[in-house]
């Protein structure tokens, strides 16, 4: 007989199975949905990956790539987007977890990190980028679209007394390649090559074969070009042209045009090899303090990075102060907050001769645009696909007040993928891929059929459902607010070298960051030696302690007493546990404060 957790647990499940049936339609009805192919503007979830090898010593002499990792991260949005950050030669070097962006001291500390990189042996590509998409398979948040960048020269230099051949390097990036595919992690790789030995073939195959793109540069002047498209082509963004200047010690001006009320970000990048002092004017020609709550400011030794934030429309005069004679390269991308929104095809079953009626309109945060905003100023096509040849085709679509329309005829007894494309100056959207089927035995004219009206039964059935999963709901809530309980106080972390006796300055880890759980790996910022501490995992308990679950091979101590933490060892206030590694000479001891 099952005991009362086991039906704890069935029993929310039965009433939404019960609910789920009573709902079932009978063959040959359904409920008109209310739009279909929503594309959202979602969050970045991203890996950035250096190679820090020996050899870039020479590939990448002045650092181009940490000064375009640092750009990077600070062309994310202020809140929301995650990034980490991979550091490889022949083995993970430094490795940061993905972090969120929610303060302007994340994305700081994420660039100190990066400055601290050092150079090592040797070189594997493969172990690098199969790291990063180890983290976004494990790691990237629902609704958010991963991708990659990776810096490199292309060249692999193994080490001629180990054990890993090529044959293996090349196997372990293959799989590494078609796992990015499978998650929807496009691969954007940036050649460096100040020695001229690039292997740009190789950082292009990456790219194609996982829809991203393949830049090459020896000069860090390149940077807010190569950034901004990546940055653009990730967001379905447009690069704006903003010329570039010769400095000569007084404050230069440069219009920046806002073209509309919709614009989220504007990032403007300023590249020079001396430092430059920026001032700014909104369209009225009030001056804005720079930097402040609605215009950011990051500096690093090669370039600025001017951040306005939901920006009023209209031309805005950004005045550039440098050393005289001094080039400064400006760069410009807008971030826009819509998505463009295919209504739904009444009926996706049809035939040769059918027409479907295409409806595509923008929206921002779920709110239909008017016909005076942006619509004017944009091109819109539906892009057909046959499924069954591969073959592609055009149509233009109409602006017809306040969406883009026109008209899809069924050609053949195929399947076809149905996007929708909008296109403006600075920006463009795509509709999420909508398929429908030309192979139906039977109907015919247009696929704007007339519904039948929802029968009685629908009704009560829907009534009964609903009850069912108000109860079930109220389950599966709680079973939600538990795991996503939050953390209070932190913990503190001394790591002892069991071999030397030495022991390092302890660390305070704030837990207030997580949410229903987090591993010992995580605290120890992914560090590769101990990657066995995976199997360390912290919940929240009651009164604000916290419960350590082991499920690694490691052994746990309390009070000097090993523990089974198998089930769960509770921590209050002030309690210590010592971990042994098995893996490494090393003893890790937690203390936890409230």
């Amino acid at each position: 007989m099952a005991n009362r957790n086991t039906r704890s647990i069935y029993f929310p499940i039965l009433m939404i199975w019960m609910a789920a049936l009573l709902l079932l339609p009978p063959a040959g009805w359904a409920p008109k949905a209310q739009a279909a192919g929503q594309a959202q503007d979602p969050n970045i979830d991203a890996m950035l990956v250096l190679d820090v090898s020996n050899s870039m010593s020479t590939s990448d002499v002045n650092k181009i790539g940490n000064e375009a990792m640092k750009m990077f991260v600070d062309m994310l949005s202020p809140t929301g987007d995650k990034v980490g950050v991979i550091a490889y030669t022949d083995k993970i070097e430094r490795e940061k977890a993905l972090l969120e962006m929610n303060q302007p001291q994340d994305k700081e500390d994420l660039k100190s990190f990066i400055d601290d990189l050092n150079r090592g042996p040797y070189t594997d590509i493969a172990v690098g980028l199969n790291e990063a998409v180890k983290v976004l398979e494990q790691g990237t948040t629902s609704g958010h679209e991963p991708m990659i960048v990776l810096f490199a020269d292309g060249n692999n230099y193994l080490n001629s007394k180990g054990s890993r051949t090529q044959e293996q390097s090349d196997k372990e990036l293959n799989e590494a390649v078609e796992t990015a595919k499978k998650i929807g992690a496009p691969i954007y790789t940036v050649g460096l090559n100040a020695d001229g030995q690039l292997n740009a073939s190789t950082l292009e195959d990456l790219s194609n074969r996982t829809g991203g793109k393949s830049f090459v540069t020896s000069s860090a002047e390149d940077l807010p070009r190569i950034l901004s498209e990546i940055f653009a082509s990730h967001q379905k963004l447009k690069v704006v042209p903003v010329d570039t200047i010769t400095a000569n010690g007084d404050y230069q001006d440069v219009v920046i045009d806002v073209p509309n009320s919709n614009v989220k970000e504007a990032n403007i990048s300023l590249m020079s090899s001396q430092p430059v002092d920026v001032r700014l004017k909104d369209p009225t020609g009030k001056e804005v303090t720079v930097p402040s709550s609605e215009v950011l400011l990051s500096r690093s030794k090669s370039y600025s990075l001017v951040k306005l934030l939901q920006p009023a429309e209209g031309k805005w005069t950004l005045q550039v102060k440098g050393v005289p004679k001094d080039k400064i390269d400006i760069s410009l991308v807008f971030n826009y907050d819509l998505a463009l929104i295919l209504e739904d095809i009444p009926s996706k079953n049809l035939k040769p001769g059918d027409k479907v009626d295409i409806k595509a309109y923008l929206a921002s945060n779920g709110t239909k645009l008017p016909s005076d905003e942006l619509y004017p100023d944009m091109n819109a096509v539906l892009k057909v696909k046959d499924l069954d040849t591969g073959d592609t085709s055009e149509v233009k679509l109409d602006l017809k007040g306040d969406y883009f329309g026109g008209t899809f005829k069924v050609s053949d007894k195929h399947d076809y993928e149905l996007v929708v494309r909008a296109e403006g100056d600075s920006f463009y959207r795509e509709t999420a891929p909508v398929t429908v089927s030309g192979k139906a035995g039977a109907g015919g004219g247009s696929a704007s059929i007339e519904e039948p009206a929802v029968p009685t039964w629908v009704w009560i059935a829907a009534g009964i459902a609903l009850v069912l999963l108000a109860i079930a709901g109220m389950f599966i809530l709680a079973a939600i607010k538990k795991a996503n309980r939050g953390f209070v106080g932190q913990m503190v972390i001394e790591i002892r070298d069991d071999n030397t006796g030495e022991k390092t300055s302890p660390q305070y880890k704030k837990l207030t960051a997580f949410r229903g759980k987090f591993s010992l790996h995580q605290l120890l910022q992914l560090a590769p030696e101990m990657k066995e501490t995976e199997g360390l995992i912290f919940t929240p308990g009651s009164e604000d302690r916290v419960v350590l679950h082991n499920s690694s091979p490691v052994v746990v101590e309390k009070s000097g007493r090993a523990v089974d933490a198998s089930r769960g060892v509770e921590l209050k206030s002030g309690d210590r546990l010592t971990i042994a590694l098995t893996n490494v000479d090393k003893t890790i001891t937690l203390e936890y404060l409230k």
